[in-house]
Formats: structure tokens, sequence, C-alpha cells
């Protein structure tokens, strides 16, 4: 083992807040190869529910690779990991396969003899649902990352972290992550803003979400808070419309995530809005803070409270 890989294996985990969005996912998904990514890895483990941007990270991670379970290519066939055998000096050299959706054509045993010899030939899979194939692959991602309301990434040793271990905690949070998106759009469509995608810069917070913006907006957020508790209240169906608009009711809402969401406004649990726009000096932004999930309002110095 080369001596800098060795060397990664002393960061136990980093973590970093799951934004919405394509466009910062995919970011932040080209800052993690930068980061993280050994030329060495061989088995990349990415774990997360539906909606939870899986896709949108891999695609920053590794641009232009052909993810087979995509929009436009769900069904090539046959599937390249399976050709390995047959690899010639052309072949990929990066692979990838979604093991919930392949796991219905094909054998367990056999999607995990494809992916050891992958590894073997020196080459690279990319891995969705990796924590439902390691009990029959029984080896563990060079690189292992999960998707919830953070972003959990790490380099397994012997001692674990298991995906297990990665898959419970990425699956417990991921509500409040599609809560948050959800109740953010629904401002967006309150405020008449959602037709004017550059109207406050997208940031993120624990169970909640923030919008800055450089000059203090002329907003009532009392009433705007009242005004989204009632669309809340109407349990509205939140469905996917197109990759550019989520429909909530009838109302089609232009999103940068439109998978994203829960499946109905009612799903919202415990909205509120920070009831003053909140000025931060070092950036010198104002911004709008937004919370879901939370009993309480939280002290907004307590809002990304780290829990040990």
């Amino acid at each position: 083992m080369s001596y800098s890989k060795r060397m990664q294996q002393n960061n136990l985990y980093s973590v970093y807040m799951a934004p919405r969005g394509r466009v910062r996912m995919v970011d932040l998904g080209m800052q993690i190869a930068q980061q993280y990514l050994s030329p060495f890895d061989n088995i990349i483990g990415i774990i997360g529910a539906a909606g939870s941007g899986k896709s949108m990270l891999i695609k920053g991670m590794f641009p232009g690779l052909d993810l087979t379970n995509d929009d436009s290519g769900v069904n090539i066939r046959p599937l390249p990991l399976l050709d390995i055998h047959e690899s010639t000096f052309y072949s990929p050299h990066t692979y990838h396969v979604d093991i919930r959706f392949e796991s219905a054509f094909t054998p367990m045993h056999v999607l995990a003899d494809a992916i050891l010899e992958v590894a073997k030939q020196g080459r690279r899979v990319v891995i969705e649902h990796f924590e439902e194939i390691y009990p029959t692959l029984k080896r563990n991602a060079d690189l292992l990352i999960g998707i919830g309301e953070d972003i959990i990434i790490t380099r397994p040793t012997l001692l674990g972290p298991d995906p297990q271990n990665i898959s419970d905690l990425v699956y417990k949070t991921i509500k409040y992550r599609l809560m948050a998106h959800t109740a953010e759009d629904l401002c967006v469509y309150c405020l008449g803003w959602a037709h004017d995608q550059e109207r406050g810069r997208r940031a993120d917070v624990r169970h909640g979400f923030v919008m800055e913006f450089d000059e203090k907006p002329d907003v009532d957020l009392v009433k705007l808070e009242a005004d989204v508790k009632d669309l809340i209240a109407q349990d509205l169906k939140v469905s996917f419309g197109d990759d550019y608009h989520v429909i909530i009711g009838d109302m089609k809402i232009p999103c940068q995530a439109p998978r994203m969401h829960v499946k109905s406004t009612g799903m919202v649990e415990n909205f509120s809005l920070v009831p003053e726009f909140v000025y931060d000096s070092k950036w010198k932004v104002y911004m709008m803070i937004g919370q879901v999930g939370n009993k309480e309002r939280s002290v907004l110095k307590k809002l990304n409270k780290i829990e040990l």
C-alpha cells in the first residue's frame, strides 16, 4: 500500500452538510473527489435513500461516467460491469452499478464476483446501495460515502465503520433534508419568487435552510411563515414534474432538485422561520433562516451544534 493512501486512513470520517440542488451537489462531488479520492481506490461505496442526491454527487465526482440507472440510460444492456471478463485496453476504467436496481435482474453473487474482478484488474466500480451487496461481497469499500441530511465520507479499515453503520445514520436523517427542501420551495412560491431563481442564494443549516441576500428584502417573515404553514396544513401532494420543476398541489414550481422532497406538504414537521433577517457581518449578507423538525425554536448559535 502506498504511503499516501495509508496516511488517508488516519481520517476516520468527514462530515459535510448535504446541499439541495443539482449545481451545489455536483460541485460538492467535485470537491470530495479532489480531497478524498485516491487513484488506488477500486471500490467506491455510495449509500443513501432515493432522492438523496446520490446520482448528482457521483456525476460531480466522476464527470462523464455513464450511470446505468440514469433516466435516459436505465436499460443499458448488457450491464458493462458484467462484461469485465472480456475487457481490453479500450475497456472503461470506471464502472457504475446500482445494486438495488440490478439485483432484480442479476443474482447478488454474480454482481459480487464481477465487482471483485474489476478490483482485481485495477479498475474501479462505483456502487450505489453498497450496504446491500456488502454481506455477499465480504469486502468493504476503499471509500465509503453516505448521504442523508449530512454527507459522511469515510475510508474504512478492518475495524470499520461497516456499511450498515453508515446506512443507519443517513437513513435516519434524510427526512429532515426532504422536509427542509419542500419548505424552502413553499417559501419561494409564497414570496412570488418562483420564476426568479437569482433571488436569494441558497445555503444550508441543520434541520432547515438558509437564503442569503446582499440587501435586506422587504418581507414580513411572520406573515410568510403563516402562509407556508397554511400550505403545509392543506397536505398538498408533492411530485416530480421534470428535471427543473416540482409539482406541489396544482402549482408547478421551478426547482433544482425536484426528486428531493417529501411526498406531501403535510409531512413537513414543525416548520418555522426565524422572525427577522439575520445579518452576517463576516460575509455581509442578510439571512432568511427556516427550520423543520424542531418542536421549539433553536438558539441561532446552536443550529449547527455537533452532537457527540
